[in-house]
């Protein structure tokens, strides 16, 4: 079972964002790499911190989190089990620790993403928006994009930076009230690449990178919701010398359907019949995610009848069930009638079978409403 968020962090629920960030600070500082080299233990702490404050930092996920603990975010939220790796977390987090350990840590520096616990800076990050119909959520799809990213041109050479020794960083000694501290910065020669350019190439920038287009084949899983994000590892930015790539991150955006609706997990199709259908009863063919179905309407329908097709809905993303396509009947109230449909409905206006006899074991609509959303 996982740790609560807050006991990691040793703070209550009605903790502020400053005194979350300030207990996070804390335990940064406390289980840094940097400070505890080859420590298995320590890392694991430094991740599980990383993994609290990045949850409860953001309001949005705080109140997620408050409200359904970690199951808010099993499989497309958080950290999803801690799975984030240590170059991510200084990349996200680097304002914390450049605070701490005296330099720029993990944020951005020259145009580059981040810098990592060995001295190994990272590409910048690169955003594309991919566009899925619900037929493409429905089953997963495999999209071919050109990307321009940035990268090493192969005419370019680089040489160890005599600054740093190519460890990409510089050390410096400190007296504080406490003691001596050791802390580390990235080494401003070299941008904590741990390399400087020795020949620069054609038409490349002064870090050696040229801008080329490629053909990035990203993988998106059946049940993506509009709005998530999904990173597809070292297709962002390269960086110069040894430093690694950037990653892309791909915007999902579901175009709507024309007929379906989607609701989670489930798809609403709305069906509209005439009367005559509706007392005779029909055969109906109607649209699905996986092609069109017929379907049996019993004589005497009446509007608002709900018809469940289980399993004809969206899957979900982490593929433990299928949803319902969910069929709302509606009766069609003729609006202009000739004369002779009017005559019959008249002749018809006090006979037995034309007078409302509600089931009284038939759902309210509300209570219809109520079901579906439970």
């Amino acid at each position: 079972m996982k740790e609560d968020y807050y006991d990691i962090l040793g703070v209550d629920k009605n903790a502020s964002a400053a005194e979350i960030k300030k207990a996070y600070r804390k335990l940064a500082i406390k289980y840094h790499p940097d400070k505890n080299p080859d420590d298995a233990g320590a890392e694991t702490m430094f991740k599980k911190a990383a993994e609290a404050y990045e949850v409860l930092s953001n309001p949005e996920k705080k109140a997620k989190y408050d409200q359904f603990g970690h199951s808010a975010f099993d499989g497309s939220g958080g950290f999803s089990g801690g799975g984030m790796d240590m170059d991510d977390i200084f990349s996200q987090f680097g304002d914390i620790f450049g605070s701490a350990f005296g330099g720029s840590g993990g944020g951005g520096f020259s145009g580059f993403g981040g810098f990592g616990r060995q001295g190994r800076s990272k590409g910048s990050n690169l955003r594309i928006r991919v566009k899925l119909s619900l037929q493409d959520v429905a089953k997963g799809v495999e999209k071919k994009i050109k990307v321009k990213r940035k990268k090493k041109s192969a005419d370019t050479s680089y040489k160890t930076c005599p600054t740093c020794g190519g460890s990409g960083q510089v050390t410096r000694v400190t007296n504080t009230i406490l003691g001596r501290m050791q802390t580390a910065s990235p080494c401003s020669a070299c941008q904590g690449s741990g390399q400087i350019i020795d020949q620069k190439g054609a038409g490349t920038d002064a870090h050696g990178l040229k801008v080329e287009e490629e053909l990035v084949s990203i993988k998106i899983p059946a049940g993506v919701e509009d709005g998530m994000q999904l990173k597809v590892s070292g297709k962002g930015n390269e960086a110069p010398g040894s430093g690694v790539a950037g990653d892309l991150i791909v915007l999902i955006e579901v175009e709507e359907h024309s007929l379906l609706k989607r609701d989670g997990e489930n798809l609403h199709y709305d069906l509209y019949i005439s009367f005559s259908e509706a007392a005779l009863g029909v055969s109906k063919e109607i649209e699905t995610v996986s092609g069109k179905v017929r379907i049996k309407i019993e004589p005497g329908v009446q509007s608002g009848k709900i018809l469940r097709l289980k399993s004809k809905g969206l899957p979900n993303l982490n593929r433990y069930r299928t949803g319902d396509l969910l069929v709302h009947v509606n009766v069609w109230t003729p609006q202009n009638l000739n004369r002779e449909q009017q005559q019959f409905f008249e002749s018809q206006q006090n006979a037995e079978n034309f007078q409302p006899k509600p089931n009284t074991s038939d759902k309210s609509f509300f209570e219809k409403v109520k079901d579906m959303f439970s």
